[in-house]
């Protein structure tokens, strides 16, 4: 389980219920886009977006080519994103919250 830094995970409230349940929380540093593979996978949609022959000119076009590029992102790369995470933590813990390559 993360936290990241948020009201709601840091309240205490939440902080005592993972502690009942025997949940382990990393500290989870704010504004860390590498340790979340989301940004990871905007990354690829925004890149996807930007080669296209004609860009979305409007905000449904843009919609509607976002909706097509996740759509067509393949699974086993959702999967490998997911899969480098312990790594990307492993390096971040290593780099102690400093500069990774990710």
């Amino acid at each position: 389980m993360k936290a990241d830094n948020a009201r709601p995970h840091v309240a205490r409230v939440c902080r005592q219920f993972l502690d009942d349940e025997g949940i382990d929380a990393i500290d989870w540093p704010s504004r860390s886009p590498e340790l979340n593979p989301i940004e990871h996978i905007r990354d690829v949609m925004s890149r996807c977006i930007r080669r296209r022959q004609v860009a979305p000119q409007t905000v449904q076009e843009l919609t509607d080519a976002l909706i097509q590029v996740w759509e067509e992102i393949p699974q086993d790369t959702i999967r490998r994103l997911i899969r480098s995470m312990p790594r990307h933590c492993r390096e971040y813990i290593q780099a102690r919250g400093g500069h990774t390559h990710y």
